[in-house]
């Protein structure tokens, strides 16, 4: 999707949660193309569970109340991610239906799981960072971020 900014000049803007959402509706749409036999009936109600959780748990995500909130909340939407792409692999894999957009939907699954794997990656760095302070070495002297607001300088002999 493209979008202007306020100079007039063209961006890409990626909206993970509407990109999750048209997942969860091309998930239905499997879903409902399921045979009406016990086992498309079982793989149809855990695919629909697994599949369309992502997207509001994404959501929650962004109202996460912590940093360690946030990557809970990203590790269940990744949870759910994992577990959809096993069930459309046994549904390829049976096959319990012809669809032509399965192995897209499977590929679409797999980037989604990428991108969560590396932001919750990415939050985990962000906040060892941030509880530990950071400690950068100029020759023999530290200068130490600890609070992020409050800076301390001390050499390496003594601590």
């Amino acid at each position: 999707m493209n979008h202007s900014d306020s100079t007039g000049s063209r961006k890409r803007h990626f909206d993970l949660e509407d990109r999750l959402i048209t997942f969860a509706v091309r998930i239905i749409n499997v879903v409902e193309s399921l045979p009406d036999t016990k086992a498309g009936r079982h793989v149809a109600g855990q695919l629909v569970r697994s599949g369309t959780s992502p997207a509001p748990n994404y959501g929650e995500a962004q109202s996460a109340e912590s940093r360690a909130d946030f990557v809970h909340k990203m590790k269940i939407a990744l949870k759910e991610l994992r577990e959809t792409n096993v069930w459309l692999q046994i549904i390829e894999r049976k096959p319990l239906c012809t669809s032509e957009k399965l192995p897209e939907l499977v590929a679409e699954c797999n980037e989604l799981i990428a991108i969560f794997v590396r932001s919750i990656e990415t939050a985990r760095r962000n906040s060892t960072v941030r509880e530990r302070g950071a400690v950068y070495w100029i020759g023999d002297e530290a200068v130490a971020d600890e609070s992020l607001e409050n800076i301390e300088c001390r050499t390496r002999h003594s601590e």
